[in-house]
């Protein structure tokens, strides 16, 4: 805070990146302040207008790739708001926000386009969509470890003097690893959060918001336990133990064509002593993880 009254927390254009609902990050900072007696306020800064550089927070979330160049060059038009996200502000970026702020951005045709310059970070398509529950180990002491999902195809490399904001225990991440071969997620500057996590990321890791808070404030906040904290974490299935079942469930063979005739699964199943319809169910964490949106 610059000795204003409340923190001022900017959304930038959500109407262009707000794929996932990245937007709840903002209210999710707002309340955990006004929680705190600390104001709060969010302002929202579409596309078609001039975005103020003297807010304390800025938020940037996922989009498809047309949405993030133009979140690119609209950014680049707008000189104050770069030099307050490169030496004054908080930034936290999601996603596509988070490849906007790098050197530069690769689409699937191997064109390269120019990002905002704030990181030494450039971003290319991978070879696999990571779509699915992501757990990582933060690299910000006290945070612990973070959760959420990713739906993304690009493959950050992170320059020699960039940390990740944490390692991957599950899921992809950036694509990349680190000098001891761990998996990278995410960025982790002096300025800048950014991680390939939606959910929203601070509603499902309120540790992190937290983080931002007391980093705006320059004050150490006392905690906030709230019941319903402890119950969302446990509503979304655990990745470890639902990449454990993958792992164990029985596959079939390469050679063995399974039969596609009803008749023939009705006499497999009588041989074998059990019923056509007894088939194995997928878990409902599997079942959840078939709802996660395959977007671009």
């Amino acid at each position: 805070m610059t000795g204003q009254s409340s923190i001022r927390i900017g959304l930038l254009i959500p109407e262009v990146l707000g794929t996932y609902s990245d937007a709840g990050n903002a209210t999710v900072l707002a309340q955990r302040a006004r929680w705190r007696a600390i104001p709060a306020e969010v302002l929202v800064i579409n596309a078609g207008s001039t975005p103020p550089a003297s807010l304390d927070v800025y938020l940037l979330g996922g989009g498809e790739d047309t949405a993030q160049l133009f979140a690119a060059q609209w950014l680049s038009r707008h000189a104050q708001l770069r030099h307050a996200l490169t030496h004054r502000a908080r930034t936290l970026a999601v996603c596509a926000g988070l490849q906007v702020l790098g050197q530069s951005m690769r689409d699937r045709s191997g064109r390269d386009h120019p990002g905002l310059g704030v990181l030494d970070i450039s971003t290319a398509p991978g070879r696999h969509r990571a779509v699915g529950e992501i757990v990582t180990r933060c690299a910000i002491p006290g945070v612990g470890q973070l959760i959420g999902f990713e739906n993304h195809l690009g493959i950050t490399t992170l320059g020699p003097t960039t940390g990740c904001l944490g390692t991957v225990l599950t899921g992809t991440g950036n694509g990349t690893r680190d000098r001891t071969g761990r998996r990278t997620e995410g960025v982790l500057t002096d300025r800048v959060i950014g991680s390939y996590l939606h959910g929203p990321v601070l509603a499902r890791n309120p540790a992190l918001a937290d983080h931002i808070l007391g980093l705006v404030t320059g004050k150490e906040l006392a905690p906030i336990e709230l019941p319903d904290q402890a119950a969302m974490r446990q509503t979304h299935p655990d990745p470890l133990t639902v990449r454990g079942w993958l792992r164990r469930r029985p596959r079939i063979p390469q050679h063995i064509t399974p039969p596609t005739d009803p008749g023939a699964c009705k006499q497999a199943a009588d041989r074998s002593g059990r019923s056509a319809d007894a088939r194995p169910r997928p878990s409902s964490a599997l079942i959840v993880m078939d709802l996660v949106p395959r977007g671009l």
